[in-house]
């Protein structure tokens, strides 16, 4: 990931953190709380693509699982939003921009469950057995209807937000650059109407000598005569 990346990723993923864990997760709402942190990585996932959202996603979890009051192993959450990230990245499109919401809105309602059932799933197998006192079928509703409903309000921001960063002209050096730099284009257009001219010069070249020769054949003709 290029260091403009890295910057903008870091300061998005700790301000989410922060809001998540002394706004967020002392609203007391019934069943999940929202997951401002796991929308952050969607976000960047869907504009750096599937490996920058792996990357951002592990980032992110192991600073989450470290963070207190986390209660868990550490990792656990990593290997969660690694797994989301790298999947929510495989959907960029080559633009990095989306042509519809209905993209988006169904990835973070596939995200909300998986990441649950993949925390739940992981914590069985060390031995946490937390899960089993939580219902779990109220659980993926309300983490679902949440993160749906905060996601209008934080996913286009940030993959805006990401675009105009990446979309950099003085750190964009790449193969991508070249391929979107309008001057590409505006110098080939300049390069065919230079050979148009010079086609045309060349023919106008030719229709002079024609009319000189036939001037000279008119007046070989006069002296003939």
């Amino acid at each position: 990931m290029r260091l403009n990346r890295i910057l903008l990723a870091s300061a998005l993923v700790v301000a989410a953190l922060v809001i998540q864990v002394s706004v967020l997760a002392r609203l007391h709402l019934p069943g999940a709380v929202p997951d401002l942190l796991l929308l952050t990585v969607l976000a960047l996932a869907m504009v750096y693509g599937h490996v920058g959202g792996a990357l951002v996603g592990f980032g992110a979890g192991l600073l989450a699982d470290l963070a207190p009051p986390a209660d868990h192993a550490a990792g656990r959450y990593a290997l969660v939003l690694c797994v989301v990230g790298y999947f929510a990245g495989l959907i960029k499109p080559e633009n990095g921009r989306l042509r519809s919401a209905t993209g988006p809105m169904a990835v973070v309602v596939a995200a909300a469950i998986g990441s649950t059932l993949l925390y739940l799933g992981v914590g069985a197998l060390i031995g946490d057995t937390a899960a089993r006192h939580v219902g779990l079928t109220g659980l993926l509703f309300s983490a679902a209807l949440y993160d749906l409903l905060l996601a209008p309000f934080v996913v286009p921001a940030l993959m805006w937000l990401a675009r105009r960063v990446d979309n950099d002209p003085l750190t964009e050096t790449g193969p991508a650059a070249q391929s979107t730099d309008i001057s590409t284009g505006w110098l080939s257009s300049g390069t065919g109407l230079r050979i148009g001219s010079q086609r045309g010069g060349l023919g106008a070249l030719k229709a002079k000598a024609r009319t000189r020769s036939a001037r000279v054949g008119r007046i070989k003709g006069v002296k003939r005569l």
